[in-house]
């Protein structure tokens, strides 16, 4: 038994190495199916014990990232950095017993394999919204740079874990039985995706436009002095100077609040800058805090993460705000545990109305998301569907040198091709790039160093098969097969109550 459940630990830990940065991605096919096999006879208990010792692997070592955000930007002190950090894992490791425990006690009998993926698949759509979601660590992630990636734009990265997770257990069985059924249900678990995603059209979308000319600046500017007020004149000289070399007929990009002051403060300083750049026929995006005023707010006003096109007087508010960075949920009846603890008080809001227009940059549309916004696979799909590019801003100085930066780089490609359109991403000190439709990055700037990263990009406009119909294929796909296997399951018992009732023949 502590066999088992240090394997089930190992497996959960060891999945982070399919993920960016260390991009193994055949991990992400041995993992699942290892649990699979270790529930094999197992008590429902233990099972889900080891489905939580999985889950507390699996986050733990895969968003290991935000004992860094905590600890040296949150100003927690070690030791409640790392209880908090191990509470939040161990929470969400939950998720994971829960999947075992609907599994063991419900599908494991039958068409187990079957049951088994489908129940994983439908948690990582559960991650997705849930408490207003985490969707990090999708396993189809890790094939984002295998030729099964462009299946995204079918199905999205759903369609991806779909893949992964068959060949995984497919494999198990194999492992298990070793017989020529399970090489053949092992050989088309593999070859048939892999052979759809060789076949599909190299492009979705049209070009809708000319190349546009695009500089997106990267201050590097420290995260421990960037909210300093006595910091403020240098961090805006920095910007300023930056990109006064690169006014013109292009769009300029600042991170996600780059200015780190309600804008009216530092609208006198930008002015000459804004004016020059609005006449050359150019754009100047910035992320920023914007103060919106809210009489049924009970503060009066709203403080929003936001993009604001400063030439055009356009932008974007943030709606999927980060718990404990952005704001701390249920902070007014905790606010003595947040002090004990030296949490920052939060301001950002949410806007009042959840559906904003796109933001117009000269004559396209961008698609907008803020950091954490880039995770979410449906809120991005929807409002990219009109859109010519998408756009995001992040400030991944929060998570330093650990493995967050990479982790959040690639869900934003993948975004690319599951939406069929270039991105550009600009952030504090790295990953800045720009990323073509396909997912593949065209050009990316030097990390934790100040740069200027140019490049072109092309608008494009039109809808993949996963912009038309999202995730709803899948999952109606899946709870009918779950309906399915239900309704057989209560046939069978009702079938065995049936024969033990029945009188027995008399003879």
């Amino acid at each position: 038994m502590q066999i088992a459940a240090l394997l089930a630990l190992l497996a959960g830990a060891s999945t982070t190495l399919a993920f960016a940065p260390f991009d193994f991605y055949p991990q992400a096919f041995i993992t699942p199916g290892a649990l699979f096999l270790l529930l094999k006879r197992q008590s429902l208990k233990r099972a889900c014990q080891l489905g939580w010792l999985y889950g507390l692997g699996f986050f733990g070592t895969g968003v290991s990232w935000i004992y860094v955000s905590i600890n040296t930007y949150g100003d927690t002190h070690a030791i409640p950095a790392a209880a908090l950090t191990l509470i939040f894992c161990a929470a969400l490791a939950l998720l994971f017993a829960l999947q075992i425990w609907l599994y063991q006690k419900y599908f494991a009998k039958h068409y187990a394999a079957l049951n088994f993926a489908i129940i994983w698949l439908l948690f990582e759509w559960l991650r997705s919204w849930l408490f207003t979601g985490f969707p990090w660590l999708y396993l189809g992630y890790s094939t984002l740079d295998t030729p099964l990636s462009p299946l995204a734009a079918i199905g999205g990265v759903w369609l991806l874990s779909a893949v992964v997770i068959a060949v995984s257990l497919a494999l198990a069985n194999l492992i298990e039985h070793r017989d020529k059924q399970q090489w053949l249900m092992a050989l088309c678990a593999l070859c048939l995706p892999l052979s759809v995603s060789l076949a599909l059209p190299q492009h979705w979308t049209k070009k809708s436009g000319e190349l546009i000319d695009v500089a997106i600046v990267q201050p590097d500017i420290a995260q421990l002095t960037k909210w300093n007020p006595l910091y403020l004149e240098s961090i805006l000289d920095r910007y300023y100077s930056s990109t006064e070399k690169l006014l013109g007929n292009k769009v300029i990009i600042w991170p996600e609040t780059a200015i780190p002051s309600l804008y009216p403060k530092v609208e006198p300083y930008f002015a000459p800058l804004v004016a020059e750049q609005r006449r050359l026929g150019g754009s100047l995006i910035s992320g920023i805090p914007m103060k919106v005023s809210d009489p049924e707010h009970p503060l009066g006003r709203r403080i929003h993460n936001s993009i604001f096109n400063l030439t055009e007087n356009t932008s974007y508010h943030k709606q999927r705000l980060v718990p404990f960075g952005e704001y701390v949920p249920l902070q007014d009846q905790f606010r003595d545990l947040f002090n004990f603890l030296n949490i920052p008080d939060m301001t950002f809001s949410l806007p009042k109305n959840a559906q904003q227009p796109l933001l117009k940059v000269g004559n396209y549309h961008y698609s907008t998301a803020i950091c954490y916004e880039i995770a979410y696979p449906e809120l991005v799909r929807e409002y990219s569907k009109n859109a010519d590019v998408i756009l995001t801003l992040s400030n991944d100085t929060w998570f330093s040198h650990s493995i967050g930066p990479d982790q959040h780089f690639q869900m934003a490609r993948m975004r690319a091709i599951e939406n069929g359109r270039w991105l550009i991403r600009s952030a504090n000190n790295g990953i800045t790039a720009i990323v073509n439709d396909q997912g593949k990055v065209v050009v990316v700037a030097p990390r934790y160093t100040q740069a200027v990263l140019e490049g072109k990009v092309q608008p494009l406009q039109g809808l993949t098969p996963y912009q038309r119909f999202g995730q709803w294929p899948l999952l109606i796909l899946y709870f009918a097969t779950l309906g399915i296997v239900l309704s057989m399951r209560r046939v069978r018992i009702a079938l065995g109550k049936q024969r033990r009732e029945s009188p027995k023949e008399q003879y």
